[in-house]
């Protein structure tokens, strides 16, 4: 079977300011989305998983039907403040969503195969999704997920620091690690951190996580049980995130092997709203390459 697409589109977008998932770079009204799901139809997946919040349901319907009927299966997933809670009351203080992990969890009934998992607002490149096909189609088990890996200083905003997850490699090149950094910025052409933790400094081959992740269907039992300790824990903490990164780590604690599998293509996104102008001129570079058409959908 294709694997399947999943793309995190229920974020709030608090630094950028609007709802830049849907917000048009290319020059036909093209979002990053569109240029991620060209990419993933080419390199073999099958059908696509929007996970979004119920209310931006007919927009995003509307901004995708015609585009993707007859190209590729597509289905909506909804992450709202109240799933997978066991009955438990949502703190009136909670406005954010639960985060990355919860979102994962709430694709569960819809998705059915080897999967990715993207950022709605990142853009990944083709050599990413070819990547991550072929593992998913030849090596994805129970036991062998893997994370598509990008050197640091591709990663960097000109316009703000950064949080990047910095991958720890063991001995057979495989994750050991992923350590959320906060306040990733470049000075004086040296690569800094201001969340206080050592290295102080990192390089800029430094292999980082960009929240794109291959698993199998086996592993939402692995984020609801997870998700019932989270909450158990941290219900009452307005701010608290379940995010993907510690259900990775408490797989590789039980045995499961993360493959890093580094990838050539050039990543971009949308943090600060101050980077849009510098997206368009990259995806219009890529256009005048050849690499995409200036109609990705005609």
């Amino acid at each position: 079977m294709k694997p399947t697409l999943v793309i995190l589109a229920a974020g709030m977008a608090s630094r950028y300011g609007s709802m830049k998932q849907v917000e048009a770079f290319g020059p036909n009204g093209e979002t990053i989305m569109d240029y991620s799901i060209s990419d993933a139809i080419k390199a073999g997946f099958g059908k696509v998983v929007f996970l979004i919040r119920k209310q931006f349901e007919e927009n995003f319907h509307k901004l995708f039907a015609s585009k993707l009927d007859g190209k590729v299966d597509y289905e909506f997933a909804f992450q709202e403040l109240d799933m997978f809670l066991d009955g438990s009351e949502v703190p009136a203080e909670r406005t954010k969503p639960w985060g990355t992990g919860h979102a994962v969890l709430c694709t569960r009934d819809v998705v059915k195969t080897p999967f990715a998992v993207i950022n709605a607002d990142d853009f990944y490149g083709y050599d990413a999704f070819e990547r991550a096909a072929q593992f998913l189609t030849t090596e994805c088990n129970e036991k062998t997920y893997a994370v598509i890996g990008y050197p640091l200083v591709n990663t960097l905003s000109e316009h703000g620091t950064v949080n990047r997850g910095v991958c720890g490699l063991d001995a057979q090149g495989n994750l050991a690690t992923v350590v959320e950094r906060i306040g990733i910025g470049v000075k004086d052409g040296k690569v800094l951190v201001e969340d206080g933790l050592q290295p102080a400094e990192l390089s800029k081959d430094t292999v980082v996580s960009m929240n794109f992740w291959c698993f199998h269907p086996s592993v939402f039992d692995l984020y609801e049980r997870d998700f019932k300790t989270f909450i158990k824990d941290n219900i009452t903490v307005p701010k608290a995130e379940f995010l993907i990164p510690a259900v990775v780590d408490n797989f590789i604690k039980e045995g499961g092997a993360v493959k890093v599998i580094t990838t050539s293509a050039q990543w971009f996104g949308v943090t600060y709203k101050e980077d849009a102008p510098a997206v368009q001129k990259q995806l219009n570079d890529l256009i005048n390459q050849g690499v995409y058409s200036p109609n990705l959908w005609g």
